[in-house]
């Protein structure tokens, strides 16, 4: 059986948030096994899995990110959305727009310090819309 919710995230400053409890409070109850998988419909933010105890992992991913993909690169050709949105896209092409998730007794079956986020790489974004995918 496949079930399929799309839902759309509250609006985050940039940056990294850990979504996992959002994500869960969108879900319709989770079979005893299957397969969970997020996808994000947006070019300029990702998901991915990671570090979800200590905030200072999101402040560190910020830090390296920016300091990967600087805004104002002079070469950058794609700047009528503003000095944000090309480092933006290269951003979530890195990262990624989707994740697959096992599930185990109903629940998510995460490792003990893992959580879902939403890397936001915009500095004005609206809410993120998200399609979740239940295979059981």
């Amino acid at each position: 059986m496949v079930s399929q919710v799309s839902f759309t995230l509250a609006p985050r400053q940039r940056g990294y948030h850990v979504i996992t409890r959002e994500v869960l409070s969108q879900l319709p109850e989770l079979p005893a096994v299957g397969l969970l998988h997020l996808f994000i419909q947006h070019t300029s933010a990702a998901i991915t899995i990671n570090e979800a105890a200590d905030p200072d992992v999101l402040t560190d991913f910020e830090s390296v990110f920016n300091h990967l993909v600087p805004e104002n690169m002079p070469f950058l050709v794609h700047t009528l959305e503003g000095p944000d949105d090309m480092p933006a896209h290269i951003k979530a092409a890195m990262i990624g727009h989707s994740i697959t998730v096992p599930i185990t007794g109903g629940q998510l079956n995460l490792g003990t310090w893992q959580g879902i986020y939403l890397c936001e790489f915009r500095n004005r974004a609206s809410g993120r819309r998200l399609i979740a995918t239940i295979y059981a």
